[in-house]
């Protein structure tokens, strides 16, 4: 629970689910509304520990063959849902690293209107990374998460989406 931050959907495996993948569509379905039947699942990545909250978190990769509208299902759980360009999340303007008090920086996105850090935004450098798509940044940009915010929100729109 992390409320505030952007984050892929996800949740407890119920007794019902057919693992990590049948919970991962599932929590996909109730969050955001995705359609299973248009979803291929590729694969899981290795479980990862996330110190600060305990939990341990399956990545479920799959690929949305068939996109299908997608909205907040229940607005007190997602408040929006935003889809955004691989090519704006490797490009090396959009990339910064976010430090907590004396934390060890890590990886973040700046999207238009939003800030994609922590779990996730450490989940994503290293998705982009095996798949080779990621593209030298500047790693020494170092922001506090104030600042991080301020970035985001004043990021330049020209060419998301596109």
């Amino acid at each position: 629970s992390h409320p505030g931050q952007v984050a892929f959907p996800g949740g407890s495996i119920d007794p019902d689910d057919d693992g990590p993948t049948g919970a991962a569509l599932r929590e996909a379905q109730e969050e955001v509304g995705v359609l299973p039947e248009g979803v291929r699942t590729l694969g899981t990545l290795p479980e990862l520990h996330v110190a600060h909250s305990g939990f341990r978190v399956t990545p479920v990769l799959a690929h949305w063959r068939e996109p299908s509208p997608v909205a907040p299902v229940d607005p007190g759980e997602t408040r929006a849902v935003a889809r955004v360009p691989i090519s704006w999340l490797v490009d090396p303007a959009n990339r910064i690293n976010v430090r907590l008090s004396s934390r060890h920086p890590s990886p973040a996105f700046l999207v238009p209107g939003m800030l994609v850090w922590g779990f996730t935004g450490a989940l994503l450098s290293g998705v982009l990374d095996l798949a080779g798509w990621s593209r030298r940044w500047n790693g020494d940009d170092v922001l506090g998460l104030d600042e991080a915010w301020r970035a985001a929100e004043e990021a330049d729109d020209a060419g998301f989406g596109s």
